[in-house]
């Protein structure tokens, strides 16, 4: 019994925010591309500084140790990204000018950097909120589904940001929303390991957190961000700023009754 409320705990919060998202990001809010990229950015680094490095540092765990998976982390994702570039660059010649190395943005390739990044990285967040999820319902029934909406409530934004970063190399909707959806569903996986190995996986999960936390800051910092420092007017500044300001405030907020919840 406990393990199917796990199982139906984890595919509700794992694949019912990405579709909850999916319908915000490509619904009333496909238009606002631009914002929709400045929320992202700030939700990505609001999800890592915010919820995800703050409980992993609530471990036992020594701060060197999470500091330096953190760093290895992040030099692991731009090797990713740097070898999807390197393939991409094999694939689709760009023209041989001076912004040869910024043609990515502009091109129509199918590929995006840093989507590998943010499909890894979000595949190992959700590994952990499934096992999160399996240890709340292997204490209480109760409190399992209180973790599963608290999951499904603060992976929504975040999915959100994630689906922006798929699209904007490519207008393909319905790729960008099976590939979230896939990692999405990594959270069932967690929810078995979980059920199966709660005490071993359990002192893992401090490091699955700051790992997911790598991708997340390296892809806003190094794919979105970049992508929003262009010169403005005063007006369309203030907007990327207040969007960013709201990426931040929305997944600091269901964090906040996440662990209300817990």
């Amino acid at each position: 019994m406990t393990l199917i409320a796990i199982l139906i705990g984890t595919l509700v919060a794992g694949i019912g925010s990405v579709w909850l998202a999916a319908a915000l990001s490509f619904g009333a809010l496909a238009r606002y591309t631009q914002h929709m990229l400045s929320m992202a950015a700030g939700a990505l680094m609001a999800t890592a500084f915010m919820h995800l490095l703050p409980e992993a540092f609530e471990s036992r765990v020594a701060p060197h140790d999470l500091f330096l998976t953190l760093l290895l982390g992040l030099v692991f994702f731009f090797l990713l990204d740097k070898a999807e570039l390197w393939h991409h660059g094999h694939e689709h010649h760009h023209p041989e000018d001076g912004n040869a190395h910024h043609g990515h943005w502009h091109d129509h390739a199918p590929v995006q950097p840093g989507s590998w990044a943010v499909l890894t990285g979000d595949s190992v967040h959700c590994f952990g909120d499934g096992i999160l999820i399996a240890s709340a319902f292997m204490a209480d029934m109760r409190l399992g589904a209180i973790a599963a909406l608290a999951v499904l409530a603060h992976e929504v934004p975040h999915h959100m940001g994630d689906l922006m970063v798929l699209r904007s190399g490519t207008n393909n909707k319905r790729m960008a929303l099976v590939k979230v959806s896939l990692a999405g569903a990594v959270t069932a996986l967690g929810g078995l390991a979980g059920y199966w190995l709660v005490d071993l996986l359990h002192d893992y999960l401090p490091y699955f957190l700051v790992v997911a936390s790598s991708s997340f800051v390296y892809v806003a910092l190094a794919d979105l961000i970049p992508q929003l420092q262009k010169r403005l007017s005063l007006k369309e500044t203030l907007a990327q700023i207040t969007w960013l300001g709201l990426g931040i405030g929305l997944v600091t907020v269901m964090s906040g009754l996440a662990h209300g919840g817990h």
